[in-house]
């Protein structure tokens, strides 16, 4: 059975863990069978991402350095500001 016939089953719900429900509809499957059901929903949607190259993870980390190394700046930056400020009032009086 292909992939796509393994989703489309569980779309329309005919999964094992669906064939543990009683047939008058009021309980719901076991523990494990939906612990199982979960863990293969995961792998299919596992499958479908798209994980970053090498290149594409060392330009995303070089840019968040730099941008931390800015926001850094302007930090330290306003922070000496408002020391200076803060003294020169209170050496005026």
């Amino acid at each position: 059975m292909s992939e796509n016939e393994k989703l489309e089953q569980t779309a329309a719900g005919k999964t094992k863990a669906d064939k543990a429900v009683k047939k008058d509809g009021k309980s719901k499957p076991g523990v494990f069978a939906r612990m199982g059901k979960w863990f293969r929903e995961m792998k299919s949607e596992l499958k479908k991402v798209q994980w970053p190259t090498a290149k594409q993870t060392f330009n995303n980390t070089v840019i968040v350095i730099v941008c931390c190394i800015v926001v850094g700046i302007c930090i330290g930056v306003f922070d000496m500001l408002a020391e200076r400020i803060i003294s020169a009032l209170i050496n005026l009086f």
